[in-house]
């Protein structure tokens, strides 16, 4: 899997699942096509954290520094960020693939975020994780601390995403939630 590829190493995890009525190419469209912002949840979230709450797409998160890393059609796409997540402002950096598998600044973390499809019995399961490598002992520390609290906040965009998905691909429109 690409998120292996990019980031087999890692200190913090984060993984969510559903399991949905459709294909993998009817799921992989939605995943692209859906528009995030619908969500009460996601734009709220979002907007706490000072970022874009008009047409969030998964191509549209580069404008908040997340870049596609790759990209296997109809079962993973892979988004990366680095930067000092834990700070006010991120100091994210500006990278694309090749650059994200190089960067080792201390002080800084690489974070991966992936959403995979895979078959579930009759229907298809779309996963996202979420890996995190801190470069340094003291950057670990920070961004621990961080996490503690911005986990569960990360987790209900996340599974919130997956939702909005779901209804797409099963319904082949979007619901606002």
């Amino acid at each position: 899997m690409l998120i292996d590829e990019f980031l087999s190493d890692y200190d913090f995890v984060e993984k969510h699942g559903i399991s949905i009525q459709a294909g993998p190419a009817d799921i992989y469209r939605a995943a692209n096509e859906t528009d995030f912002a619908e969500s009460f949840i996601i734009r709220s979230l979002f907007w706490l954290r000072g970022l874009s709450t008009e047409n969030v797409t998964l191509a549209s998160l580069k404008t908040s520094r997340f870049e596609i890393l790759g990209e296997t059609a109809n079962r993973e796409l892979l988004l990366g960020l680095v930067g000092r997540f834990w700070t006010p402002w991120g100091d994210l950096k500006k990278i694309d693939a090749e650059s994200f598998k190089k960067f080792d600044t201390a002080g800084y973390a690489k974070a991966v975020w992936n959403f995979a499809l895979r078959p579930d019995g009759e229907a298809t399961r779309l996963t996202t994780e979420t890996r995190i490598r801190c470069l340094g002992s003291e950057c670990r520390r920070s961004f621990g601390f961080y996490w503690l609290f911005i986990r569960p906040f990360s987790g209900l965009i996340r599974m919130e995403m997956l939702r909005a998905i779901k209804r797409k691909a099963e319904n082949g429109v979007e619901v606002a939630i």
